[in-house]
């Protein structure tokens, strides 16, 4: 299917590694032109290079700590044109709630969710003048499950899809799209060192790890185990592409069937 990305200016948040490389990578496949970003200059440059070798639209790298309200700005004057804003960036970590400091909760607000309103903010001007774009938030399963090992982290993710709902609605009548996207447990970098370790410090494989975690922190998940970023990536470039204009203001779940839900 030809998703007619072809000369498509797309900015993926920290997409260095894990979900967000996989969807600048797959958005340079079907010939986007890709704004790569992580705070580190070598870990751009190391992905811009992997993506360079394996696709055929242009790549280039911005290295800058986008949940910063100047770096924001920045990237978007020194990158006109952007049509597709994919906002990736977010942190997670496992805490109980009595432990959550004020300090911790400003954090997960600031990088998870303002860091995705900033950007909105500052390229939906250039997307109204050509009447077109597509702003994607990766949210979580967690957005609508929240999960009682990090609060934090899901009420950031449930705000993630208040912003892209209200934001669609704000452009309603363009050919401008607003999404989010709600990956479930997923294989990234982060997951996959983590499971690993876990592993070999029990004496296990990866395999048993992983049908433990099923069995019993995400029961419901009905592929039965962790999706690929390449999974989450494939959704993504769909909603990013001309061919997803009359999808708008949604909550697409890529989650393995995780949320107890038909709709």
């Amino acid at each position: 299917m030809d998703l007619q990305l072809d000369g498509k200016l797309a900015l993926v948040s920290g997409s260095t590694a894990g979900i967000g490389y996989a969807i600048a990578h797959t958005l340079a496949q079907e010939g986007a032109d890709v704004i790569v970003n992580g705070r580190s200059q070598a870990a751009v440059d190391e992905a811009v290079d992997r993506i360079r070798s394996q696709a055929h639209g242009r790549v280039v790298g911005h290295a800058a700590d986008l949940s910063r309200a100047e770096a924001a700005e920045e990237a978007v004057r020194r990158h006109p044109g952007i049509a597709i804003l994919v906002n990736n960036l977010g942190i997670f970590e496992a805490k109980p709630f009595e432990d959550i400091p004020d300090d911790d909760w400003l954090r997960f607000f600031d990088v998870n969710v303002l860091s995705g309103v900033r950007l909105a903010r500052l390229v939906l001007p250039g997307m109204r003048r050509a009447n077109w774009g597509r702003i994607v938030f990766i949210s979580s399963e967690s957005a609508v499950q929240i999960p009682t090992e990090m609060i934090h982290y899901g009420v950031t993710k449930t705000a993630q899809l208040a912003v892209s709902r209200g934001l669609a609605e704000s452009v309603a009548g363009t050919n401008i799209t607003v999404n989010s996207v709600l990956p479930g447990p997923t294989k990234s970098r982060g997951v996959g060192d983590f499971v690993e370790g876990l592993a070999r410090s029990n004496a296990k494989t990866f395999e048993q790890v992983e049908a433990e975690f099923f069995d019993h922190v995400r029961p419901t998940s009905l592929i039965k185990r962790f999706a690929s970023p390449q999974e989450v990536a494939s959704l993504v470039a769909y909603v990013a592409s001309p061919l997803a204009s009359a999808t708008t203001g949604a909550a697409l779940r890529v989650d393995g069937g995780v949320v107890k839900s038909a709709f």
